[in-house]
């Protein structure tokens, strides 16, 4: 198996969400296919068995929170995961950008419960997920400079904000 701390050139951690039952193989074959592209990531965390325990629930949302992005594997069982379900709502209640990526070629890959709909799934190829890393990269930067630009709040009767 697998290190599950790759290192890269790169420096962008992801958590890799999977269905450890369905798909381990997909997650091999990311870390494969991330050091012989050159992808720019570090696997910072990945799934493991799901139970119901507070303890894999604590685990699994430090694992999340160290990564800057979720990437989420789908195969064919993915909308039947609860691992995956549970890893997907940390990411959305942590606000991590998260991409979800069509595992399988050859089968018809389902989203995990908790996906809008709105939400595409995006083809296993290096320059679509050198693509995405790079368009999540610049969205972050976007917000980011967003939230340095906001103003304080109202202003109390009687004093003066001082003019920029």
């Amino acid at each position: 198996m697998a290190d599950l701390r790759v290192l890269l050139m790169g420096k962008t951690r992801i958590f890799a969400s999977f269905d450890v039952d369905h798909d381990p193989d997909l997650y091999e074959r990311l870390v494969a296919e991330a050091g012989e592209a050159g992808l720019g990531i570090t696997v910072s965390g990945r799934s493991e068995p799901f139970t119901a325990a507070v303890e894999w629930s604590e685990r699994s949302r430090a694992r999340i929170c160290e990564a800057e992005r979720v990437l989420v594997i789908c195969g064919e069982y993915t909308d039947a995961s609860a691992g995956v379900a549970a890893e997907l709502r940390i990411a959305q209640e942590e606000r991590k950008p998260y991409l979800l990526l069509w595992g399988r070629r050859d089968l018809m890959c389902t989203k995990p419960a908790g996906a809008k709909a709105s939400e595409g799934m995006y083809t296993w190829t290096s320059p679509i997920l050198q693509e995405q890393f790079a368009l999540m990269g610049r969205v972050e930067q976007r917000e980011a400079a967003a939230s340095g630009m906001k103003r304080g709040g109202p202003v109390p009767l009687g004093s003066s904000r001082p003019t920029p």
